[in-house]
């Protein structure tokens, strides 16, 4: 039987270094570029080859438990939540670390995202959020040259020495090198399914496997900035993606205790933000809370890679489990409700914040109408989430930091969170959470153009990831590799389940084809231009038969390494 971790280290024992030699170890395959060798040091590939040696089975053993439990969904058994773990849901004496002894995460109410390039490095750390998500995962494409130089941004801007100039000469500069002036940072790694294809962990045996991107992105981050960010009055504090269970918490869990001990930091230092963002994650989130309880901060409402799991799980099980259009299905839609109200009364059951999700629009400054429209957009969002009780939430633009403060501003007053309303009304369960036909009960239907329109950001966004650039404003959208997934995997569902829009036509193959073949035709192709292949991909991962898990995964492998963007 299945059970849950119950020993912790004491969170009163004192400081101290424990470290032993690698058995194996981690060799850089990739160009190294101008200041490389400051994050790539024997000391930091040393430490990351020890996360390796303990991490790395493990690591494989829960992947090919993801893979299992996908085609137990596939075969019609339905998630649910687990009878072995109820004892954990139903004791009402425990309650994770929270904030306490984490300065920077007590007021969390508006969060600021954006990959780590030193540009949006500078740009993040002024826009006057609380917390800045440095997004290493999905507004991040995963270049040998982002994976580096992001950690070179990050090291400088807890230093307060970043700096940038722009080819054209602009000069970017933080507000303050004081960081505890400037947003707390919380960094997010990539997610365990994925790998890093320039570093190469080579066991005792000599056995050689490409390196794993959740390990690489938090070991270093953590081995060069733990320390210096308790110095300086923050503390290292990450953002953990794509859990599908309690099982992969314990695993990063088990990651903050062996690198607290190997950097001599007492234990609970390290504080971690869980995405729920998962099918199989929301009927997990009490045990999740519970693996980490002596490293967890809070939940994320990561809605977009959520819906995107939950048309995953159900893509062949017929038209009962069509979405219709992406732009229809809103957060008040009742199976998406039901999640977020889950969430939030979990999280303040157990001391936890509870942080909302992203809403999609950005203003336009050259385009006054937009911005109205994004910023009215926004603010019922925002408006909607404070109200139900959660504690903080995203934006995409500093822009829309104000509009979003002003909402929980509202609510909270003074106050810095929210964490003690209880949520005893929530009732929700399997039912609620799997409803998924409640989207188009309310009258919303699949149109052409939204098959058109997934058709075209998803050609257009995975360009853009090619080239190297991981978030992108597309039709006055914020768009990621997590709305890109959404929008591939609606069009294969689609297809699969004999879908009609609402002019009657079918959707088939071949439609989309002709489509695809339209939209590539329009779009510009200037010098280093992805659009052939980006329109490979999508035929990959949008019209096979086969459904790829993660678009980013291949595109990675074959297209992304090794190109022209990929080098320093």
């Amino acid at each position: 039987m299945t059970t849950l971790s119950t020993t912790r280290t004491s969170t009163t024992e004192p400081a101290r270094t424990t470290r032993h030699a690698p058995s194996g170890s981690l060799r850089v395959t990739g160009t190294l570029g101008p200041r490389y060798r400051e994050i790539l040091t024997p000391e930091a590939l040393d430490f990351l080859a020890v996360l390796h040696d303990r991490f790395l089975a493990r690591r494989h053993e829960l992947l090919m438990d993801r893979q299992q439990r996908r085609q137990d969904v596939a075969n019609g058994i339905d998630p649910d939540f687990r009878a072995e773990t109820r004892p954990v849901r139903d004791d009402p004496s425990w309650r994770v670390a929270g904030a306490t002894g984490a300065p920077g995460l007590e007021d969390r109410r508006v969060e600021i995202t954006g990959p780590t390039d030193p540009k949006m490095t500078i740009n993040a750390l002024n826009s006057g959020a609380k917390v800045w998500l440095a997004d290493a995962e999905d507004a991040s494409s995963p270049t040998w040259r982002n994976v580096v130089e992001g950690q070179l941004a990050l090291h400088d801007a807890i230093r307060g020495t970043l700096v940038h100039t722009t080819a054209e000469g602009r000069e970017y500069r933080l507000r303050s090198a004081t960081l505890t002036d400037l947003p707390t940072i919380v960094f997010r790694p990539r997610g365990w399914h994925l790998v890093e294809k320039h570093l190469r962990y080579v066991d005792r045996a000599g056995l050689g496997v490409s390196a794993s991107a959740s390990l690489v992105d938090a070991g270093l981050y953590l081995f060069h900035n733990a320390r210096e960010l308790v110095a300086r009055g923050r503390g290292p504090y990450l953002y953990l993606p794509k859990l599908e269970g309690y099982r992969e918490a314990r695993l990063w869990d088990d990651v903050f205790v062996l690198a607290q001990q190997w950097l001599g930091l007492p234990h609970g230092t390290v504080r971690a933000t869980v995405l729920i963002e998962t099918l199989p994650a929301a009927f997990e989130m009490e045990e999740i809370l519970h693996e980490l309880r002596d490293h967890c901060a809070g939940l994320n409402a990561g809605r977009w890679d959520y819906l995107f799991s939950v048309i995953k799980s159900f893509r062949a099980r017929g038209d009962r489990y069509v979405l219709p259009d992406r732009s229809q299905v809103t957060m008040t839609v009742p199976f998406l409700r039901a999640y977020t109200e889950l969430l939030v009364a979990t999280c303040h059951r157990r001391g936890a914040h509870a942080i909302g999700g992203m809403s999609a629009f950005i203003p336009d400054r050259r385009r006054p109408d937009v911005t109205a429209r994004a910023v009215e957009q926004v603010r019922a969002d925002k408006r909607r989430e404070a109200r139900d009780g959660f504690d903080g939430t995203w934006v995409a633009h500093p822009d829309l930091v104000e509009v979003a403060r002003a909402e929980f501003d509202a609510v909270l007053g003074d106050a810095p969170h929210q964490v003690s309303r209880r949520r005893d009304d929530v009732r929700v369960g399997q039912h609620e959470l799997l409803d998924v036909g409640s989207a188009r009960r309310t009258g919303a239907t699949v149109t052409a153009a939204g098959l058109r329109s997934n058709v075209s950001v998803a050609v257009r966004y995975v360009e853009s990831w090619l080239r190297g650039v991981g978030a992108v404003a597309l039709d006055h959208l914020m768009e990621d590799a997590a709305t890109a997934e959404i929008a591939r995997a609606q069009v294969w569902q689609w297809v699969a389940s004999g879908t009609r829009t609402d002019n009657g036509v079918p959707i088939t193959r071949g439609r989309v084809e002709a489509l695809l073949a339209e939209i590539v035709d329009d779009l510009p192709r200037p010098a280093g231009n992805r659009v052939d292949d980006a329109a490979a991909v999508f035929r990959a991962v949008a019209l096979a038969e086969d459904f790829p898990t993660f678009l980013t995964v291949g595109a990675y492998a074959q297209l992304l390494v090794g190109s022209d963007v990929d080098q320093p």
